[in-house]
């Protein structure tokens, strides 16, 4: 029976009733990954191609998962159940000390209509100790779960001992144990469960990576870079218990790092300059790992429809500002009253604009034709940014009834003209007696009695 049959029992085992969350129980299982092996001296540090790829197996020993009562009967791996015709390269990992994360998400993996990615390839190490590279080999296997899910990087040890020779077949170099499988314990293994994130501009993110190591390993460094448009920088560092932030308030908790292998960022206040790739990478005091997470950045528009001009026939702009990614969509519909909206197609867009920051804006317009008894227009502007679309509407009047808003208007002009004309007047003559007035009193008061006679 191949891997095939024993996916189709594991699912058949797993197609029972499910138990509350609280009566679960842990159980060690082994957990079996469909896999390919990188041939030694072909992959050199780029993706491996399907000529210089080899199918192999990977079995995580006793992993502990929570058994939810579909287990029972549940059995572990056998050799014996691989096909003798051919059989793929089989790695047997023992996990013990070492967690493996979201265990359960590979195990449920083919029942849940899911895929794993799984690749093995040579590990060398970055500190070299001879004695331990005469007796030992090293793989790196990367995981990732399809449909967003957690990706994990495992590093996985084996020694070269006198019973642990025979290698299959001769031009991969593998040291393989009494059943023909590659023994290893997993050694270290860094993951995240969020390898694509998506927030909002001006929001917090948390960008999570988690490590585990073997007892005796020691940790030496935290890194994280943000990768974006062909150039890298240091967001934020730690070693040796200190922390060096390069982007301003990223934050990285040394306690949570070093009790519970936490080593997720975590930016505040995000902007459009914190969009990339980043990498984590964890360096103990003989391995390195690392994972890449996708940090998408949005900006949701604003939206505005008002009248360009006030001539017959009026000319509607619909306004869209400060939106990002680039990808905007942008629709009209005209609604006469009693009616149903209709699409209408002969818009025009204006040049794209962007700002300082990195925000686009564009608008819209259109001439309307609102007819014998007027029409609502509608703007409805669709992005990625927003749970729905935005709608504005505007109501253009049909030109009888611009005529009458118009003479209104021009006859309400009139008048009010006419009003600070006479006010006018009346403020000349009220001035001009205010002055005689003075006149007099001056002569009354300041000439002398002589000059009064005459």
């Amino acid at each position: 029976m191949g891997t095939e049959g024993w996916w189709l029992l594991l699912c058949l085992a797993l197609s029972g009733a499910a138990v509350d969350t609280a009566e679960r129980q842990w159980r060690a299982v082994d957990v079996v990954l469909d896999c390919f092996l990188v041939e030694e001296g072909k992959h050199h540090g780029g993706f491996a191609s399907d000529k210089n790829m080899v199918k192999a197996l990977l079995v995580l020993k006793q992993v502990p998962v929570l058994d939810d009562g579909s287990l029972e009967g549940f059995t572990d791996f056998q050799v014996s159940t691989l096909s003798k015709d051919n059989p793929p390269v089989t790695f047997e990992a023992s996990v013990s000390p070492v967690q493996i994360p979201h265990a359960e998400a590979l195990l449920h993996a083919d029942c849940s209509e899911k895929e794993v990615t799984c690749e093995i390839s040579r590990y060398f190490l970055q500190a070299r100790q001879e004695a331990a590279v005469e007796t030992a080999s090293w793989f790196i296997t990367n995981l990732q779960v399809s449909g967003g899910g957690p990706r994990v990087s495992i590093l996985m040890k084996t020694l070269r001992d006198a019973e642990n020779r025979a290698v299959m077949p001769p031009t991969l170099n593998l040291p393989l144990g009494p059943q023909g499988t590659v023994l290893t314990t997993v050694e270290f293994q860094v993951t995240t469960h969020t390898p694509s994130l998506i927030f909002q501009r001006g929001s917090s993110a948390s960008l999570h990576c988690g490590f585990s190591m073997t007892p005796g390993l020691d940790l030496a460094r935290v890194e994280w870079r943000l990768q974006h448009k062909g150039s890298g920088q240091l967001v934020y560092s730690w070693t040796t218990g200190q922390g060096q932030a390069k982007r301003e308030g990223a934050t990285l908790e040394p306690e949570q790092l070093l009790m519970a292998g936490d080593a997720s960022l975590t930016l505040p206040s995000l902007t459009l300059k914190d969009e990339g790739t980043y990498i984590c990478q964890i360096t103990t005091s003989l391995y390195q790992a690392q994972q890449i997470i996708q940090l998408h950045v949005q900006a949701s528009p604003k939206v505005r429809l008002g009248l360009a001009n006030e001539a017959l026939p009026p000319t509607l702009i619909c306004n869209i500002v400060g939106y990002y990614p680039l990808d905007v969509t942008v629709t009209w519909t005209r609604e006469e009253p009693g009616g149903a909206p209709v699409p209408v197609s002969d818009a025009s867009f204006s040049s794209l604009r962007q700002s300082a920051e990195g925000t686009y804006s564009i608008s819209s317009s259109l001439t309307a034709e609102p007819g014998s008894a007027g029409a609502t227009y509608t703007c409805q502007v669709t992005h990625i940014s927003l749970e729905e679309p935005i709608v504005t509407s505007a109501w253009a009047a049909p030109p009888e009834q611009r005529t009458v808003a118009f003479g209104v208007l021009f006859a309400s002009t009139l008048f009010l003209l006419a009003l600070l004309y006479l006010g006018l007047q009346r403020w000349k003559a009220t001035s001009s007696k205010a002055c005689q007035d003075s006149e007099a009193l001056w002569e009354t008061t300041l000439l002398p009695p002589s000059k009064k006679k005459e």
